[in-house]
């Protein structure tokens, strides 16, 4: 392969997972994972600890994952299950931290996001994640992300604390609600790439809904299982799947198989 081939290669290398259902399993999983940790981490160990700790992992997810030229299923995960339990501490903090309202928090998050979009669809002319091919674009991606997960713990409290639902009734009403992107799009040809961040934003108020059912003391309408155990349960899930991904490839680009194809022939 000749330089320029080369280059072209590496520059369609995508940098997330192709869309399957491995996909949406694992940030389900990923999801109630973030939420539940999270609720461990801040009873297990001081608050503050335990916030300086999430961000340190998250820090060293995010070094990791942008450090890599294509997607790698344990490094994007290891980032997305970071930003789930740092992004849930960041919503939390602004409620029990700094007095917010979860309505309040929730249409902060929900400004973020939208600003996020259209600055990243303004610069990038798109803001589908089959074009996460470069570093710029892989920025947009995880900042997205992060205020999705922010969000999406915001709503969730909001849904199931301040309008009185409960975790169960919230996580009805948002499986619900994911159907919508889920019909839209197989049934009345709704936009993909609308479809698709519909349901990643409702992903994480289902997941942290179901979680806190799971997790929370039956006097405080869970399950009463313990966060803790949730979590490990939950994370063993996500390391299974992972694994399984890693060894068989079932969500890796055919762009980013060629650029390892070469990377490991030597020619880029």
């Amino acid at each position: 392969m000749n330089a320029p081939e080369a280059v072209l290669t590496r520059a369609a290398a995508v940098r997330v997972p192709q869309i399957t259902v491995y996909f949406w399993v694992i940030k389900a999983l990923s999801t109630a994972m973030g939420e539940s940790t999270s609720d461990f981490m801040v009873t297990a160990v001081p608050p503050v600890t335990a916030v300086i700790i999430g961000f340190i992992g998250f820090a060293i997810a995010m070094i990791i994952q942008l450090r890599m030229r294509r997607y790698v299923a344990w490094a994007y995960w290891l980032a997305v299950v970071m930003v789930g339990v740092f992004g849930t501490m960041v919503a939390d903090v602004l409620h029990v931290g700094f007095g917010v309202p979860y309505v309040a928090s929730a249409i902060l998050f929900a400004v973020a996001l939208a600003a996020i979009f259209v600055v990243w669809h303004r610069v990038e002319g798109g803001l589908s994640i089959h074009s996460v091919t470069t570093s710029r674009r892989e920025i947009f991606y995880w900042l997205t992300v992060v205020t999705t997960f922010a969000l999406g713990t915001a709503v969730g409290d909001l849904t199931a604390i301040a309008f009185n639902l409960g975790y169960l009734a919230s996580a009805v009403l948002f499986a619900v609600i994911i159907a919508i992107p889920a019909i839209g799009f197989a049934r009345f040809r709704m936009n993909g790439v609308l479809a698709f961040w519909f349901a990643y934003v409702v992903t994480r108020p289902l997941g942290a809904s179901v979680a806190d059912w799971l997790g929370k003391p039956t006097t405080a309408g869970g399950v009463g299982i313990g966060s803790g155990l949730v979590a490990l349960v939950l994370t063993l899930a996500i390391a299974a799947l992972v694994g399984y991904l890693t060894v068989t490839r079932k969500d890796v680009s055919q762009a980013s198989v060629a650029v390892a194809r070469d990377e490991v022939d030597g020619r880029v």
